[in-house]
């Protein structure tokens, strides 16, 4: 019974053996190495799709099915796990007699008895697995690939926003962060600025294009960076300026001259319609010790302003002197702000005379401030201020206002009064609304003559400009061309334009009693005006000689301290009176106060 029982029990064990194998799909196999025969059980069939329950098989049947690119692998293993009597362990691949390819995992323990070695091993199907696998892997590969190219992406990405897209060097934004960066390096001991910017860039790329331009930016950035010391930092700041950072140099006398040599360095010529056009550069220069560095780039483009005021071309070195320059124009251009608001801007009105009768034909308004501690300022004190914040636009039209307001009240006393002259710059001149603004102002013919101060921009030809200029006309208004023979007009601007009146520069003027060249000038001068039909005014006639000269050179209408000063409102409204008044005495007394009206009256 006992062995009855036990037989029992290892059939029991034996069907659950079978139960698991079966649930499994893991085939069974024994190889006899000595007498190489293979048993194999049913799962093994079904594995390699022999259709056969055969237990005996050939070993060729194993060798045939594995896939000729594992076979000589699969060989290799089983002659290494016999050779050294160990366990069995390989996964190749197989072909199914219907053509299907699937991969097979086997493992067998080595059993050695009488010298005979036999393997029995199991083999399962881990198609699934592997395909798994290899899927999981080339996601794996993408994921990576993509994850490279976020990060090139990214970096090309960050280079852009940081780097010039035409020079390739650095812009303002990581010039400002690694400016932040050495401003915190405890080991600095000095840091300069050479701030750069490029003279007359602007006539280049407007004549020759701006493919030009760019050749001359990408030219001069190559320059730059060859000239300065290895260890600088070059970033292109902005349109037509480039900054120079250099950490710890030998001193200030020596990047001085570095600077100087820059400059000549930069100095370019670019052919155009057999034309040459010249570029150059002029360079601020500032420095600062230790930490103190966080205005240096303001400082440097301080010096810049003054290199290019003073003539261009040049270095200038930021100092104590032009620090206090800068805090006081700030302190100016606040208050001057606040002027235009509170109305602390007024006219004062110049004469304006006939060269011949002597009779005033004209005056011009002059912009004067009422500074509530300085009291009266001329121009020279707050016009460059007025420019540099871009108030010109508003201190002309509120000049203009009040020659309005002034001029209507004078007729309303019945006062003849003549043309008044009011300065406006090109970019008021080239503002679309300037029209409208005008006409709300109810402006009449005959008024009002512009004075037009930035006539280089007429010489451009923009659009805006030149249709104001024909819409000023029909309304009345003259249009007369500031400080002919200084350098800014021309006569392809006057063709242009097409002037009532032309004002000679007032240093062409002043020397012409003594130098007979200077006459000739002012006479050719009169003959171009004369050959457009333009009147020529003559101003900053300082002497009765200087009016006599001019009279006689061809000039219409006389200008300055020997004719008469600027005066307010009032005392121009009384001399206007006075002369009306003249006109209406009889001849003997008219002879008398012609004689003292020839006096130039005495400043306001």
């Amino acid at each position: 019974m006992k062995a009855a029982r036990s037989e029992q029990e290892f059939q029991n064990i034996l069907r659950r053996l079978e139960l698991a194998l079966d649930a499994s799909q893991i085939g069974v196999w024994e190889h006899d190495t000595q007498k190489d025969e293979v048993v194999w059980d049913v799962q093994m069939h079904r594995l390699y799709g022999t259709g056969s329950t055969k237990k005996r098989v050939k070993a060729e049947l194993w060798m045939n099915a594995i896939h000729p690119d594992d076979r000589e692998r699969a060989e290799a293993d089983f002659d290494e796990a016999i050779k050294h009597k160990r366990t069995y362990s390989s996964e190749y691949r197989i072909v199914l007699p219907n053509g299907e390819t699937r991969y097979l995992r086997s493992r067998a323990h080595c059993f050695e008895e009488d010298e005979n070695i036999t393997f029995i091993g199991v083999e399962w199907d881990v198609t699934a697995d592997v395909l798994l696998n290899r899927e999981l892997q080339r996601q794996k590969a993408i994921a990576e690939a993509r994850a490279i190219a976020l990060e090139a992406s990214t970096r090309r990405i960050e280079y852009a926003a940081e780097h010039d897209y035409l020079t390739g060097l650095p812009n303002r934004r990581l010039f400002d962060r690694r400016l932040a960066e050495l401003a915190e390096h405890a080991g600095l001991e000095k840091l300069a600025i050479l701030h750069i910017g490029l003279d007359r860039f602007k006539q280049i790329n407007d004549a020759a294009g701006h493919g030009v331009g760019d050749d001359v930016l990408k030219s001069s950035a190559s320059r730059i960076v060859a000239a300065v010391p290895p260890n600088s930092f070059v970033a292109r700041v902005s349109g037509d300026e480039f900054a120079v950072l250099i950490a710890n140099f030998a001193s200030l006398e020596d990047l001085k001259a570095r600077a100087e040599r820059l400059v000549q360095h930069l100095k370019q010529s670019v052919w155009h319609n057999d034309e040459v056009l010249r570029t150059g550069a002029s360079i601020g220069l500032a420095s600062a010790s230790g930490r103190n560095v966080a205005n240096l780039l303001a400082e440097s483009d301080v010096a810049l302003h003054r290199a290019k005021k003073l003539g261009r071309g040049r270095v200038e070195v930021f100092s104590a002197q032009l620090k206090a320059q800068l805090h006081n124009e700030r302190r100016v251009a606040k208050q001057f702000a606040r002027g235009l608001e509170k109305g602390e801007f007024v006219p004062f009105y110049q004469a304006q005379v006939d060269a011949r009768t002597r009779r005033i034909v004209g005056m011009e308004a002059l912009a004067r401030w009422h500074h509530p501690k300085r009291g009266l300022l001329l121009p020279g004190e707050f016009i460059e201020v007025a420019g540099s914040i871009g108030g010109l636009d508003d201190l002309d039209a509120t000049i203009l206002k009040a020659a309005l307001k002034d001029r209507r009240a004078w007729m309303r006393q019945g006062v003849h009064v003549p043309r008044i002259a009011v300065n406006v710059s090109a970019a008021r001149l080239s503002d679309p609304l300037l029209i409208d603004e005008l006409q709300r102002l109810r402006v009449e013919p005959d008024m009002l003559s512009f004075e037009l101060l930035e006539t280089i921009f007429l010489d451009d030809g923009e659009e805006g400009v030149l249709s104001n200029v024909v819409a000023l006309k029909g309304m009345g208004i003259d249009i007369e061309i500031d400080d002919f023979g200084s350098g800014h007009a021309s006569i392809i601007g006057l063709m242009k334009v097409k002037p009532r009146r032309l004002k000679i520069d007032r240093r062409l003027v002043m020397p012409a009693t003594d130098s007979r060249e200077q006459r000739r000038l002012l006479r050719s001068i009169v003959d171009i005006a004369k050959a457009f039909n333009i009147k020529v005014v003559a101003e900053g006639v300082e002497t009765l000689e200087h009016a006599k000269l001019l009279t006689r050179l061809g000039c219409d209408i006389l200008q300055g301290y020997a004719i008469a000063y600027p005066v307010s409102g009032s005392d121009m409204l009384a001399r206007l009176i006075e002369t009306q008044e003249q006109e209406f005495i009889p001849p003997p007394l008219t002879a008398l106060r012609k004689q003292q009206s020839k006096r130039p009256a005495g400043p306001a």
